[in-house]
């Protein structure tokens, strides 16, 4: 099944949303394209989630492989990822987001201040477009850091494998891998910091 004919008469209302958002997202971008910036932007990915990907999801949650449903009783039809710099960049990026007028965020999830137990972390926010034709609808965007980009799209692989050989084990190397990660983000921020005031000092 296309998307199309997943989506019927909202799809192009989710391109709609897809194009407004990427727009807004890219003016964040080039406020802070300066490489010396704490708060650059690597990328901004987005997607409008599988047909056959949303309709496993709306199974698990015991509903219809419906479209409309797929809008009303979901919200990451539409997703984007961000990656930052630094982790002082993704609570950056999220506070520029709050203050939009044409958004509402109607949840967040900082999974970096409180990381899921397999040692995932990523800032998730909701958000609910105001304005534009696309008025109504809802994106995920999730915010991390590369380092954490990177943990994420190996976990990423091991969750939607049938098998993995070693499972248990290469679970618990990630973890650990999760933590030296989020080690290593402190100090290349802590780096950062003292560049920026080195050079203030000149």
């Amino acid at each position: 099944m296309t998307e199309e004919e997943f989506y019927g008469n909202d799809f192009p209302r989710l391109q709609l949303a897809q194009t407004q958002l990427t727009g807004l997202f890219s003016e964040y971008t080039h406020l802070y394209r300066d490489e010396g910036s704490p708060y650059t932007v690597q990328s901004i990915t987005s997607r409008i989630k599988a047909p056959e990907s949303m309709a496993r999801k709306l199974k698990r949650r015991g509903l219809e492989a419906d479209g409309s449903l797929a809008l009303t009783r979901v919200h990451d039809a539409l997703g984007f990822r961000a990656v930052c710099s630094f982790t002082s960049g993704v609570y950056h990026m999220a506070q520029w987001i709050r203050q939009r007028p044409e958004l509402e965020v109607l949840l967040e999830k900082d999974y970096i201040s409180r990381p899921k137990e397999n040692g995932y972390r990523s800032l998730h926010m909701i958000l609910r477009i105001r304005e534009g034709k696309a008025a109504g609808l809802t994106a995920e965007l999730q915010l991390r850091t590369i380092a954490q980009d990177f943990w994420a799209s190996l976990e990423h692989q091991i969750k939607y494998k049938q098998e993995v050989p070693k499972e248990e084990l290469i679970r618990k190397e990630l973890k650990r891998c999760a933590d030296e990660i989020a080690s290593i983000d402190l100090t290349m921020q802590t780096i950062q910091e003292l560049l920026i005031s080195s050079s203030l000092l000149k």
